[in-house]
């Protein structure tokens, strides 16, 4: 691991309250490892009887997600993803959970996130399908030790006890 200041090589050293900790040596500093934030949201319908999953470029089926930009909330990231891959707008959002994805490196923020209704119109560059699914098929289609799957169960339950 390397300074991201300055590129030199990082030790571990004891920080107070905060156990062993990268530190930079040439500028004095610890250096708290930087991850990405993204956003993962459970899109459902109007009704909220049905949730949207898509086939991604890799060929998953998935939750919708995506990065949180430089100076953007989790909200305004939720509106945009959705727009630019389903053509959908939002109409209202619950905070659920976060998980660290350590594959990417990300801090995934779940939200469940009902959409208005209509035609969905999917971006081909980031997803390859995209359909409605029942709380139950929608459990089956995504990988059962996933990220997806992991907030998938958690979402419905909110929805199923009437929490959202």
């Amino acid at each position: 691991m390397h300074c991201q200041e300055c590129g030199n090589k990082l030790i571990l050293k004891f920080c107070e309250n905060e156990g062993l900790v990268p530190y930079c040596e040439t500028c004095g500093a610890f250096r708290f490892p930087p991850f990405k934030t993204a956003v993962s949201m459970c899109v459902v319908n109007r009704a909220l009887d049905k949730v949207l999953l898509a086939k991604h470029t890799n060929g998953e089926t998935l939750l919708l997600a995506g990065y949180v930009k430089k100076g953007e909330s989790a909200e305004k990231a939720i509106a945009r993803e959705i727009r630019e891959e389903t053509g959908l707008n939002v109409i209202k959002t619950k905070y659920v959970a976060s998980r660290y994805h350590e594959p990417r490196n990300v801090l995934m923020l779940n939200f469940i996130v009902s959409v208005s209704d209509g035609e969905v119109r999917f971006n081909p560059d980031e997803i390859t399908e995209a359909a409605w699914y029942s709380f139950e098929d929608a459990l089956g289609a995504v990988t059962g030790d996933s990220t997806a799957a992991f907030f998938l169960q958690s979402d419905l339950t909110e929805l199923k006890k009437g929490r959202f």
